[in-house]
């Protein structure tokens, strides 16, 4: 014999909440995912530039002009004491 209707609408109900969890759950993975595959591009990036900049006049004038334009204080103060060794 089949289940009573409100028996299978609330198991039902308690199917969909459980889908809904688990694709909750996927997609913060995934955004996660998202976060460290961009802040690794961002520090190969910046690898890459301070590279070039110690090692050609051009990268190292490209480097500066970079650097001036950082505004906020807080990203200045990552800077703080930090400079470009000389080529």
């Amino acid at each position: 014999m089949a289940p009573a209707l409100p028996e299978a609408i609330e198991k039902a109900q308690i199917k969909v909440e459980q889908a809904k969890a688990r694709l909750r759950l996927l997609e913060a993975r995934a955004s996660t995912l998202n976060r460290k595959q961009d802040a690794r591009r961002k520090i190969i990036l910046g690898s890459l530039l301070l590279d070039a900049a110690m090692k050609d006049p051009v990268w190292r004038a490209h480097f500066n002009e970079l650097m001036s334009r950082i505004t906020r204080d807080q990203d200045h103060k990552a800077f703080d004491g930090w400079r470009l060794p000389d080529a």
